[in-house]
């Protein structure tokens, strides 16, 4: 099975990229979490006052570093409706989104992976339908191992868990509940909190279930340049071994 990673750039109405566009060293940096959104801006001179006021109404500033050795602000905002994004598109024609998004000069800067080129270009189609696309690289990887650092970040895997969700999983992976031996029973990890042995149970199988259900489109991507089936192969040579 072969993987298509493509990189492209494009031009269209959005405050960043109308940001970078007007501030040509300044490099910003996207991430799209649960419900809002994180945006690293980067510059390796000084910023102007007009720069740093355009910076406070992006978002509620998490860190800024700016003086003479430059610019280095991290904001986050309320994630405004992805309706019709471009995040979407991408999902439309089954490609992964690799953020961040990166802007600079005028550009939003994407990469994503898809498991059919035909898929790749349809993608390219679409978006040159409304806006400026320049592709910079349509690359095939095939038989080998992608690297981690290409997967979804960390939040991805946990989208759409609630907090009670999220709260049992990390009391279950705190106490030892998925260690073999158990350190602990569901009984116990219920007695912890305030909620009956059957609720904490409903809430750690339907984390459990999201969380695997997120994780899956990530397991093809890492195991797709294997041929072999470890399990199959496992039950022939215990096939073979039982015969001898």
């Amino acid at each position: 099975m072969s993987l298509y990673e493509a990189s492209f750039r494009v031009r269209h109405e959005c405050p960043y990229r109308e940001i970078s566009e007007r501030y040509p060293d300044l490099t910003i940096r996207e991430w799209y979490l649960d419900d809002c959104q994180v945006v690293e801006l980067t510059a390796p001179d000084p910023p102007t006052d007009d720069l740093l006021a355009e910076i406070d109404r992006l978002g509620t500033v998490l860190h800024e570093s700016s003086g003479e050795h430059g610019l280095h602000v991290v904001t986050q905002s309320c994630l405004c409706s992805l309706e019709d994004s471009i995040i979407q598109r991408f999902e439309a024609y089954n490609a992964l989104y690799q953020p961040p998004t990166i802007h600079r000069q005028g550009w939003e800067h994407y990469t994503v992976l898809a498991f059919d080129e035909g898929d790749v270009r349809a993608l390219l189609r679409d978006l040159e339908a409304d806006r400026d696309v320049d592709v910079l690289s349509k690359t095939a990887i095939a038989e080998q191992e992608l690297p981690h650092s290409m997967l979804a970040p960390v939040d991805q895997l946990f989208d759409g868990l609630t907090d009670r969700q999220l709260a049992a999983l990390q009391l279950a992976l705190e106490c030892g509940y998925y260690e073999q031996p158990r350190r602990t029973s569901l009984r116990d990890l219920a007695d912890r909190t305030s909620v009956a042995r059957s609720t904490f149970e409903e809430h750690l199988r339907k984390a459990e279930n999201k969380l695997l259900t997120s994780a899956g489109q990530f397991l093809r991507l890492v195991t797709a340049g294997s041929t072999a089936d470890p399990l199959r192969a496992g039950a022939s040579e215990r096939t073979e071994s039982g015969a001898d």
